[in-house]
């Protein structure tokens, strides 16, 4: 009833239990996430905004601030990282003919690391996470939007664990076989 079947004789399960798949999807959404993205934001987001108190320049730095984190969601979701001929972890960013720049590649397919449509499908789904942390963080509303009633408050609220649920879904579903810049390459051959 747990899920798993036994194999005869050796009491070992054949199939992965919940709880390892739980930990994959879970392992595959830390992966996903701009986390990295997100705690230079959180860092940064209370100097910039003046704690929420903002005048003019503080919301063109917050606006930059916003901008770069939110290119950098997008920009991890098309990297990648293979092992070269030299035994390195090299990094690139994946095209449509494969991986760019490709220095130390001369035993590796680099056209089996081809742009797909999960690719823009995750860059999406991270910026959206992203600009939900972000744009509805108490200091950019303090800042941007300091006339929020409370009745819009509920929004903060309710906004952010469902559209986490919902790209939580996604990337647990479908998850993304790319090993990032920051991630550590895979040692077996890259799946097209």
């Amino acid at each position: 009833m747990g899920g798993t079947s036994k194999s005869s004789g050796s009491g070992k399960s054949t199939q992965p239990s919940i709880t390892d798949r739980t930990f994959t999807g879970v392992g595959n959404l830390i992966k996903l996430l701009p986390t990295g993205t997100v705690f230079l934001f959180q860092f940064l987001n209370p100097v910039l905004t003046n704690n929420g108190h903002c005048h003019t320049i503080n919301k063109y730095l917050t606006g930059i601030l916003l901008g770069v984190c939110g290119f950098s969601c997008c920009f991890s979701s098309f990297t990648d990282s293979y092992f070269g001929s030299d035994g390195m972890t090299h990094y690139g960013v994946a095209t449509k003919n494969g991986l760019w720049p490709s220095s130390a590649s001369e035993s590796v397919n680099l056209s089996a690391y081809k742009l797909r449509v999960g690719d823009f499908v995750h860059a999406f789904l991270s910026l959206t996470v992203f600009a939900v942390v972000a744009l509805l963080d108490s200091n950019t509303v303090d800042c941007f939007y300091p006339s929020f009633e409370s009745t819009e408050k509920l929004l903060l609220m309710v906004l952010p664990p469902v559209i986490g649920a919902i790209s939580s879904t996604v990337f647990m579903v479908f998850p993304n076989k790319r090993h990032g810049i920051g991630y550590p390459a895979s040692q077996t051959s890259h799946e097209s």
